[in-house]
């Protein structure tokens, strides 16, 4: 049994230590320009898990970045989303996207940093939102912190849910949301975080056991308050995003602002 546990570990281990990065699928810039060009805001946008979840399918952060795009609107100005894929949905983009994560990032996270950078040159007009959710958020982050300073007046970070021993920096132009203190994983509530590591694992044999296929970022949602809901969200979004983007463009959107903030 020792030998046949060796064999398994000894090469996944050498993969995972040495293995060459496995890039995901991705929009190349060339190509975001050309979608970009009759839209005011990009939203660059990554889920959380793997970070690999299509919009359409991200009921954890999905419904957020929609309303965020109905508000933008509202206010006038046109925005398109970018999903941004950390990671390749094969065993072998896992083991690299964990490695990555360890890493904090630092290969991905360049890698946007240097897209976003071209955007910005070629598109000064534009805003850029870059937005994540838990592992998501830690990424959007690191993308932040590795901006030219000469291009960051351009860039918005939404981070929500980031787990508590990411050290993230603090800037008017970072928005860091922890379900108004409820997030047991951004807040580091270490008891609250063990019970839910036992009781996930039990849900995710249940749902199988039932015939649902429950995926690894719905595993991470079991962590108490750490889902998050546009009503809950909406009113520290709406008011970075009037500060940050109104800042002397067009025209003042405070009393707009107000009227979009749904009510208790």
């Amino acid at each position: 049994m020792r030998k046949i546990i060796f064999i398994l570990v000894i090469p996944i281990t050498l993969f995972f230590l040495l293995g060459s990065e496995v890039i995901p699928d991705n929009l190349y810039p060339q190509e975001i320009l050309e979608k970009a060009k009759n839209s005011d805001i990009i939203i660059i946008f990554n889920s959380g898990g793997w970070g690999n979840t299509p919009l359409e399918k991200a009921e954890d952060f999905g419904p957020i970045i929609g309303e965020i795009q109905k508000t933008l609107n509202e206010w006038g100005y046109s925005s398109i989303v970018i999903p941004y894929n950390r990671t390749k949905d094969s065993f072998s983009g896992k083991m690299a996207g964990a490695k990555d994560f360890l890493n904090s990032f630092e290969s991905s996270s360049s890698a946007l940093a240097e897209e976003i950078e071209f955007l910005t040159e070629k598109l000064p007009d534009k805003k850029v939102v870059i937005a994540g959710l838990s592992a998501g958020g830690a990424f959007v982050t690191k993308t932040y912190e590795k901006i030219s300073e000469g291009a960051k007046d351009s860039i918005l970070t939404i981070a929500a849910g980031t787990p508590f021993w990411i050290k993230s920096p603090d800037s008017e132009n970072i928005l860091k949301l922890d379900n108004e203190g409820k997030d047991s994983l951004a807040k580091g509530e270490i008891k609250t975080l063990f019970l839910s590591l036992f009781k996930s694992p039990l849900k995710w044999v249940s749902a199988k056991i039932s015939g649902e296929n429950l995926p690894f970022s719905r595993i991470t949602n079991q962590f108490v308050g750490h889902t998050y809901d546009w009503d809950t969200a909406a009113p520290e979004v709406i008011s970075f995003l009037t500060r940050a983007i109104a800042k002397g463009e067009k025209e003042d959107l405070s009393s707009l602002a107000e009227v979009k903030i749904p009510q208790p």
